[in-house]
C-alpha cells in the first residue's frame, strides 16, 4: 500500500530560479546497494535535456537550490536518443551505486526503470516526476498541471482579440490531456464564443514531440493562420518553435512549466510570452532533496496544486496586467479552485 506523506512547503518559488553552473557524474552498471548514500542530489533528464527552458531546466534548478544551500555533490544526467527502459534503469542503477541520494528521475518514462531500480536500492531515497511508482522508498512528485492550465485559458480568453486561440501538445498522452482539458475549460468557462484550436505534434515521445521546435513553430503556423492570437504550448522544448512563431507573428505565446518570460534563450520573443503555466518541478526536487538531508526522507505521492503553490501563473510581463480585467479574472479562478468552487478537469 502506497503511503502519503504530508507535503512540505519548501517547494514555493524555485521554479523562478536563476540556472547557474553545472555538475555532472560518471557512469556505472554495477548493482546491489552502495552502502555510502551521502553524496548527494542527482537527477536524471527526461527528452529534451537540459536547455529546454521549461521542464527539464526547471527540475535543474532545483538541483542547484539543493547544491548551494547544502553544500554537497551532485549530477545531472542527459538522456541519450532513443533509450530503452533498460538505459533509463542502467542510469539510475549507476546513480545509486556512486552514492548519491536523492535520486529523481525527471518525467514519466522513468516509470518502469524506477519501479526495477528501487527494489534493488532499498537505502537510497528516489523520486519520480510526473508519474506514481509504488515503492517504500520513492516519492511520487505529481502536480496539478491542469489547474495552471486553467489559469491560462482563462488569460488567454481575456488576451485574444479574434476569439480564436490555440494550444499544442508535445505528445498525445494523458499528462498532455491534462494540460489542454484545464486550458479549454477555463478558455470556455471564461468567454464561450473562444474557439480552441488543439493539435498534438506527435503520438510517441521518441518522435521528438517534446524535442523538436520546428515541429511546434509548423504547429503554430498552422494555427496563426487560422485567427489563432493566443498559443499555449504544452510541449517541452518544442515549444520554443511556437513562441518563435508568436513572435514573428505579432501575437500572444503562453510558456511552460517555466516562467519563458525570463529565459535568456527566449529573450528575442520574451515580449510577446504574455505569461506561462508554472509548474514548480524545482521547488519538488528541492523538496525532496531536503526531506533527504533532513533524514526525514518524503515517500509516497506528494501533490504540488494550487494551494500550496505548486502550480500558478507567472505575472513577469508588464503587458500581463495591461489586459483589459486579465488579472482579476485569474485572481478570482484560482481562488475558486483553491476553494473547490471550480473543479477543473482532467481530460
Amino acid at each position: 500500500m502506497r503511503r502519503i506523506s504530508k507535503l512540505t512547503r519548501v517547494a514555493v518559488g524555485v521554479a523562478s530560479l536563476g540556472l547557474v553552473a553545472t555538475a555532472c557524474g560518471g557512469t556505472s552498471s554495477d548493482s546491489g546497494d552502495s552502502g555510502s548514500n551521502d553524496k548527494g542530489l542527482a537527477i536524471a533528464y527526461d527528452v529534451g535535456g537540459k536547455g529546454d527552458q521549461s521542464f527539464n531546466d526547471a527540475a535543474y534548478a532545483g538541483l542547484t537550490k539543493a547544491k548551494d544551500e547544502f553544500g554537497y555533490k551532485t549530477a545531472d544526467i542527459e538522456p541519450t536518443e532513443g533509450e530503452t527502459d533498460a538505459d533509463k534503469e542502467q542510469r539510475l542503477a549507476s546513480l545509486a551505486k556512486q552514492g548519491y541520494n536523492p535520486v529523481i528521475g525527471v518525467g514519466f518514462a522513468y516509470g518502469p526503470a524506477m519501479k526495477a531500480v528501487a527494489a534493488k536500492y532499498p537505502k537510497t531515497t528516489f523520486g519520480i516526476v510526473d508519474s506514481v511508482v509504488e515503492g517504500k522508498n520513492v516519492a511520487s512528485l505529481v502536480f496539478a498541471e491542469e489547474q495552471a492550465s486553467y489559469l491560462a485559458g482563462v488569460a488567454a480568453a481575456k488576451a485574444t482579440k479574434t476569439d480564436v486561440v490555440g494550444f499544442v501538445g508535445g505528445v498525445d498522452v494523458p499528462l498532455i490531456h491534462k494540460f489542454e482539458a484545464g486550458y479549454k475549460q477555463g478558455v470556455q468557462d471564461t468567454n464561450s464564443k473562444v474557439k480552441v484550436l488543439s493539435q498534438y505534434l506527435t503520438q510517441t515521445a521518441e518522435e521528438g514531440g517534446f524535442s523538436s521546435p520546428d515541429k511546434g513553430k509548423a504547429a503554430a503556423e498552422g494555427q496563426i493562420e487560422k485567427k489563432a492570437d493566443v498559443l499555449y504550448a504544452a510541449a517541452g522544448l518544442s515549444g520554443q518553435g511556437v513562441i518563435e512563431a508568436a513572435a514573428k507573428a505579432k501575437v500572444w505565446a503562453i510558456g511552460v512549466d517555466s516562467d519563458q518570460y525570463k529565459q535568456a534563450a527566449l529573450a528575442p520573443y520574451k515580449n510577446y510570452i504574455l505569461t506561462s503555466a508554472l509548474k514548480d518541478v524545482g521547488g519538488a526536487v528541492y523538496a525532496l532533496s531536503k526531506s533527504v538531508h533532513d533524514d526525514k526522507p518524503l515517500t509516497g505521492t506528494q501533490t504540488f496544486d494550487l494551494k500550496v503553490n505548486g502550480v500558478g501563473l507567472s505575472e513577469s510581463n508588464p503587458e500581463y496586467a495591461k489586459v483589459a480585467g486579465l488579472q482579476d479574472a485569474v485572481n478570482k479562478a484560482k481562488q475558486e479552485i483553491i476553494d473547490g468552487k471550480i473543479k477543473v478537469n482532467t481530460e
